[in-house]
């Protein structure tokens, strides 16, 4: 049983290339990974703010009616 922890799959010279390849691998995945989610973000934040000016104008719009409510009303 022990000589299948004996030697390695790979000599170490060889395995450490493929060793690097794939940490390098990983972090370019996780760099693409986080840039996404930053684009995604940002354009939430975008259209949630749109949304929120959007609120706030018909919110004036319902508290302080302009000329429009003034012209709709019957003068007797």
């Amino acid at each position: 049983m022990e000589f299948l922890f004996a030697a390695p799959a790979l000599p170490l010279d060889e395995a450490g290339k493929y060793v690097a390849g794939a940490y390098v691998v990983f972090v370019v995945l996780l760099v693409v990974y986080v840039a996404i989610m930053a684009a995604k973000v940002q354009r939430i934040e975008r259209e949630l703010k749109d949304v929120a000016e959007i609120a706030e104008r018909n919110k004036e719009q319902q508290a302080a009616p302009g000329r429009e409510a003034e012209e709709a009303a019957p003068y007797g």
